[in-house]
């Protein structure tokens, strides 16, 4: 008997599902950031673009022992780099509480996993 596997396009919910239908899941969870640019329209201009830098705060769900080692990659905010610390402490906060949902969801099904937050 082989590894589950799982369907190609690879979602939370493709791991709950499988989860329900009686096969064991763990996942381990990887968080990380990863500073981006992003086009905008200039503060005092609609007409004026400019390049933002911004930083998305990250999840990697990685499940263990699934054929074909599918990974889940979720983006849980992004913030401007050069935020206040005020805002940057709200932008983790949401982030987490997007998070925790997330876990829940995961865990009402019994799937195995450490929390970790931003």
């Amino acid at each position: 008997m082989g590894k589950p596997e799982i369907g190609r396009k690879t979602r939370l919910e493709s791991f709950i599902e499988l989860a329900k239908s009686g096969k064991q899941v763990k996942i381990l969870v990887d968080l990380y950031t990863r500073d981006v640019k992003q086009l905008g329209h200039a503060e005092d201009s609609d007409d004026v673009m400019e390049e933002l830098d911004m930083c998305l705060l990250i999840a990697d769900f990685v499940p263990v022992g699934l054929k074909g080692e599918p990974r889940v990659t979720k983006v849980y905010a992004v913030c401007p780099i050069n935020e206040s610390d005020v805002d940057a402490k709200i932008t983790r906060y949401i982030a987490n509480e997007r998070l925790k949902m997330d876990y829940k969801r995961l865990q009402d099904v019994k799937i195995e996993l450490e929390e970790k937050f931003f």
